[in-house]
């Protein structure tokens, strides 16, 4: 199976009240609490593997601000059915991402045709947010420094389906969920 290029998506409609928070609000929150120079230094570091700490996130949703050391990175995954969005609040991080919409369910591997790709650098003060089933690996690619991210998700996260990539294979590996993060 291959997949393409996905068309943009439509712009985010206003909210009530009641409901879920959006894409652009998740952002919104993520780049205030990552403004938050206290919050941000109170996070612990440790030099050799990610830190994080759940925070309470808008309308419902699972916010987390993680410390990453140089060098660490996620490997591919998504978030399945949660839209999301993280800000880099201290150093820098680079994202690799899919620009293509994989089929949710009933595949172990999908060749990737060309042009899907997408990278950004994420200095402090960047971020974006992202719709469901967005495949990306996130990376600290600094040497020396540390890097500081707020990341919100809405549902909170029901699972992550984890990937291994080489050139353009993607095989999903492994699916985790909440109580394998206890």
């Amino acid at each position: 199976m291959s997949v393409s290029p996905s068309a943009p998506a439509p712009a985010p409609a206003p909210t009530t009240a009641s409901a879920p928070p959006t894409q652009a609000e998740l952002l919104d929150f993520v780049r205030r609490t990552a403004a938050d120079a206290e919050l941000i230094a109170s996070l612990p570091l440790d030099p050799e593997g990610r830190t994080w700490v759940r925070l309470e996130g808008p309308g419902g949703s699972e916010a987390w601000l993680i410390g990453w050391p140089p060098g660490t990175g996620t490997g591919w995954h998504d978030h399945a059915e949660s839209v999301g969005a993280f800000v880099t609040a201290a150093g820098e991080l680079k994202e690799y991402s899919l620009a293509a919409r994989l089929p949710a369910d009933g595949w172990k591997t999908l060749e990737l045709t060309d042009g899907v790709d997408r990278e950004r650098r994420l200095p402090a003060g960047k971020g974006r947010a992202f719709g469901r089933h967005h495949v990306h690996e996130v990376l600290n690619e600094s040497t020396d420094e540390h890097a500081v991210s707020v990341h919100a998700y809405y549902p909170p996260l029901p699972q992550i389906r984890r990937y291994s990539r080489v050139g353009q294979v993607l095989r999903l590996e492994q699916v985790e969920r909440p109580e394998d993060w206890q």
